[in-house]
């Protein structure tokens, strides 16, 4: 099998980067990170200390939530010139609960390619070591902050037959776990991890009540991932 030269020309890179440990940054993902003519990250100073962690000298550009309408049609400049840009977020697999899909479908629409190199997820992660159902699921990232809304996405999550992921701080976790136990019940399934593939890597609880019980006597520190188990109804 003919073997692929990376990066080519005009092409933009989605690159997935370590949640933890820094030695799931896989082989290819390094070779491109070294060799892209540009890295779009969201935060330059904390893309910076992990690249220079890995002895890579790079050209850093911020791309966020704020300022995607300057950003994307100058990217979008480089891949025309033939240049290559690697996409990374601060942690994880860029476009899930991060910034990314703009681009990757305003780059589309060009007709320049767009090649994903695979990488660690905090949801895949928490979802296959939770021993819930995998085999459908679904992913909501961060609940809605507003109030009727979030309420609107509470319910369906009450009804969901699916294992579902989310995403949450450690100062909301416990309002979430109530808001939980009040619209899925005490008894609904839950596993919530924290500090995924580091050392202090942390499974907790089997129910909501649980979860919450453990969170009465420990506070709770880091970022968290739940994975809520689906109704049986």
């Amino acid at each position: 099998m003919k073997k692929r030269l990376e990066p080519a020309k005009g092409t933009l890179y989605v690159v997935g980067t370590p949640i933890g440990n820094m030695g799931d940054l896989s082989p290819r993902a390094k070779l491109l990170l070294e060799n892209v003519s540009y890295i779009a990250c969201e935060d330059t100073r904390h893309s910076g200390l992990f690249l220079n962690s890995l002895g890579i000298k790079a050209t850093l550009i911020s791309y966020h939530q704020h300022n995607t309408k300057s950003r994307i049609p100058q990217f979008l400049n480089f891949l025309k010139e033939d240049l290559s840009i690697a996409l990374i977020s601060d942690a994880g697999l860029p476009l899930i609960s991060d910034p990314g899909e703009e681009l990757v479908f305003a780059t589309k629409q060009k007709g320049h390619d767009v090649i994903c190199i695979p990488g660690p997820c905090a949801a895949t992660t928490a979802l296959v070591s939770s021993g819930l159902p995998s085999k459908r699921f679904c992913f909501e990232g961060f609940l809605p902050t507003k109030n009727k809304e979030r309420k609107l996405r509470l319910k369906k999550l009450s009804q969901e037959t699916r294992t579902t992921i989310i995403y949450e701080s450690p100062h909301r976790i416990i309002s979430l776990l109530k808001e939980l136990s009040d619209f899925c019940g005490k008894q609904r399934p839950i596993i919530v991890t924290r500090e995924l593939t580091k050392l202090h890597e942390e499974t907790i609880g089997k129910t909501i009540m649980d979860t919450l019980d453990y969170f009465e006597t420990n506070k709770p520190i880091g970022e968290f991932t739940l994975v809520l188990g689906g109704t049986k109804q």
